[in-house]
């Protein structure tokens, strides 16, 4: 592995920024002390600080040894936290009651500071980066805000990049692909309205919960039956909430869940599959419906020029054979998607660790946190990637 020297100097300075942002996890739009420390930071390296966008959004931006080429490009971290009550018990733990950065989000913005910090020192490139550091990644959307409000207006760049922990991957790893890499995100939610009854008495009412038990199961037939088979989709019921007390039918039942597809067109009919399929149902039962469909974030999708110049800076730093390229969609979902919806990019995976070491526990996990092992290799990838695609 050939990471940066001078970024591994400073390794243990990283790691305690990370951990500080860790010990004091803040939510969407709620990253006031974070973007605080991210913008002092990056004033103390030299870097001009722009912020505003998306409330707690922080921008710097750095010119290299020389300007010539005009050219510029963004990389981004994001900052927020999750509602996660967590279980660690080391000294960096949670200080904020039911919230924790249980998805690594300390960590991504610890080492774009580092990589910040490096090429603040050398400017060892000809252009321009912009370090983009986004609030409200978890649900928000905090990278549409961004965009929206005109991040790439303010900030021209012609390809933006951005990164992601991965436990179950080794430490030195590295993975990516060109085309689809995430899912959509889709949210839903059923009110399915019965009558109230004494428990009793159910000849009496419209039971809410046995429809909309019958409405659970009949959404499990869209991924198996609505859907091509080589068109990945799945539909998961999250939340079922209805009723008070044992002998009460209850007049209504709620039931929330979540869509994950690739395509435009299925995550279309999605929307129109669970709407007939429930409408259906509770006409059976003599009950109606309501229906909410928010989509949220659309399929991540790499450029392929992009990808390779990542590919190719991630081998610089962990060697080919601890690059893979070509490696499998993940059904999970990431707002930097709209920032590659407006200008081409690359989103990798970096290595977190494997299943019983540091780093192997999974994200949004109350016991998960960012290995910082890491965190010199994904800087140390930041700053290879700025040397490559603006050279002197």
């Amino acid at each position: 592995m050939a990471v940066i020297n001078r970024i591994a100097e400073f390794h243990d300075e990283i790691k305690g920024w990370r951990r500080d942002i860790h010990a004091h996890p803040e939510t969407a739009f709620e990253e006031e002390r974070t973007a605080d420390f991210v913008a002092e930071k990056l004033a103390e390296f030299g870097i001009q600080v722009h912020r505003g966008l998306a409330k707690t959004g922080v921008v710097g931006v750095l010119d290299g040894q020389s300007n010539a080429s005009g050219r510029a490009i963004g990389l981004r971290a994001d900052m927020d936290a999750l509602h996660i009550q967590e279980l660690n018990g080391f000294d960096h733990r949670s200080r904020h009651d039911g919230k924790m950065h249980a998805c690594g989000h300390d960590g991504h913005t610890a080492m774009l500071l580092g990589a910040a910090k490096y090429l603040a020192e050398t400017r060892n490139f000809d252009g321009r980066v912009t370090f983009i550091f986004q609030p409200a990644e978890e649900n928000e959307g905090g990278g549409r805000v961004m965009v929206e409000e005109g991040l790439f207006d303010q900030f021209p760049v012609e390809a933006v990049y951005g990164l992601h922990n991965m436990p179950g991957m080794p430490v030195g790893t590295v993975s990516l692909r060109s085309g689809p890499a995430m899912a959509a995100f889709d949210i839903f939610e059923i009110v399915v309205t019965g009558k109230g009854t004494h428990a009793a008495m159910p000849q009496l009412g419209i039971d809410p919960i046995v429809t909309g038990a019958q409405i659970v199961s009949a959404l499990q037939t869209i991924a198996s039956r609505r859907t091509a088979p080589m068109d990945s989709v799945v539909v998961s019921v999250t939340q079922f909430h209805a009723g008070d007390t044992w002998n009460v039918i209850p007049e209504t039942a709620v039931i929330r869940g979540t869509v994950r597809s690739f395509k435009k067109e299925t995550q279309d009919r999605m929307e129109q599959d669970i709407q007939r399929m429930a409408r259906a149902i509770c006409e059976s039962q003599g009950a109606t419906m309501t229906l909410r469909y928010e989509r949220r974030y659309p399929a991540l999708v790499n450029s392929e020029a992009e990808t390779g110049i990542a590919a190719a800076a991630a081998a610089r730093v962990v060697g080919e054979d601890k690059v893979v390229n070509g490696a499998e969609p993940l059904m999970g979902s990431e707002d930097f998607a709209y920032m590659l919806q407006a200008k081409p990019g690359c989103y990798v995976w970096l290595g977190n660790g494997t299943e019983g070491g540091p780093g192997g526990c999974a994200v949004h996990n109350p016991h998960y946190d960012f290995n910082d092992d890491i965190a010199v290799v994904g800087a140390s990838y930041w700053a290879t990637l700025v040397e490559q695609v603006l050279p002197r």
